[in-house]
């Protein structure tokens, strides 16, 4: 009546010994493909945009997330204004500058 709730090899004690050290094993690949592909990676990129935006000064030539170009004009703690043309300017987080650009790219463009 058993049977074909339980096998039998299970209900003999019959299971494989050693598939609890396999499957830790596994979760440990699993953790280490984790943090070498994603993790770190993305903690590395995340370092770098930070030394980028601690290193802003007046007259950096930027370009932000949306791909607007312009010079900035003046840093606060937690925004820049930027100049995009000349005698227009915009206030703009820090956090979305993408880069910073040479001198002169601006003038070249």
């Amino acid at each position: 009546m058993l049977d074909f709730l339980i096998s039998p090899a299970h209900a003999e004690g019959g299971a494989a010994a050693g598939g609890g050290i396999a499957q830790i094993v596994m979760l440990g690949g699993f953790v280490l493909i984790f943090y070498f592909l994603l993790w770190r990676p993305q903690a590395k990129r995340a370092k770098q945009h930070k030394q980028l935006i601690g290193g802003l000064s007046k007259g950096d030539e930027v370009v932000i997330g949306g791909g607007m170009l312009g010079r900035i004009t003046k840093v606060t703690d937690e925004f820049i204004a930027m100049e995009i043309a000349e005698g227009t300017e915009i206030n703009v987080q820090k956090n979305a500058v993408a880069s910073v650009l040479p001198k002169g790219t601006i003038k070249s463009i």
